[in-house]
């Protein structure tokens, strides 16, 4: 698949030369990140952040020719959460390939990358699984996408959140305890002073997080109502 600056991908280490740690971009080749990029400030000792084998998150800064430049420090903990998660996933969905197929999954698993993400492909066969058929034909297909719909149906996705409550009325407490007990679909438990932990599951992420939403949104308006303090706790 073809880097564009600015990709967000996952990389291995391979050896660290000098000032420079060269990695092995995963189905990409090799790129090189110099220290300034590892980390902000002053680098003590490089193997703090980086050694061989390690799997590592960048950031692509340039691409000349075959070299690729890039960064480590600029990569957020959301993006790295993220190309980690699509990893797994790309992983599960190789895994189920090799299951069906056997000896003949990797070469299927080589020509599919050669276009796009392995499980982005199999996502498009869920809805229309005609190349998918082209390629392994209709018993092994239906076979593949039967694990797969398995598989996605049994996953649970968890969204966390934590609240702060607070009331300096005489019946304050009482009127948390009333608000909270009377909000359904999310569980809600008692951390410390005033600080609550909010979690919703779902089978679809965006669903669990935009209801959470819903449900923080009308706690704040119960709150408010009746003068209790309420935001949302930085962890």
């Amino acid at each position: 698949m073809d880097l564009e600056t600015g990709d967000i991908v996952l990389c291995t280490v391979d050896r660290i030369v000098g000032t420079t740690v060269f990695v092995h971009i995963e189905g990409n080749g090799e790129g090189s990140i110099v220290f300034s990029e590892i980390a902000p400030g002053r680098i003590r000792n490089i193997r703090d952040y980086v050694v061989p084998k390690k799997k590592i998150v960048c950031k692509i800064l340039r691409i000349s020719g075959d070299r690729v430049d890039l960064s480590l420090r600029r990569v957020t903990l959301k993006e790295q959460k993220e190309i980690k998660e699509k990893n797994k996933l790309e992983k599960s969905c190789e895994s189920i390939i090799k299951g069906v197929l056997g000896e003949k999954a990797e070469s299927i698993i080589e020509e599919i990358s050669k276009k796009e993400k392995v499980h982005e492909f199999l996502q498009k066969a869920r809805e229309n699984p005609k190349e998918l058929e082209k390629l392994i034909g209709a018993e092994n297909s239906k076979k593949i996408l039967e694990i797969l719909n398995c598989q996605q149906k049994s996953k649970t996705c968890v969204v966390k959140k934590e609240i702060m409550l607070k009331s300096t009325a005489s019946d304050g407490i009482e009127a948390i305890k009333n608000i909270l007990i009377n909000i359904n679909g999310v569980e809600i438990k008692y951390i410390s002073a005033g600080r609550y932990s909010l979690k919703k599951e779902d089978k679809d992420l965006k669903e669990a997080d935009q209801k959470l939403r819903e449900i923080i949104e009308i706690i704040e308006k119960k709150a408010k109502s009746q003068d209790i303090d309420f935001s949302i706790a930085k962890k």
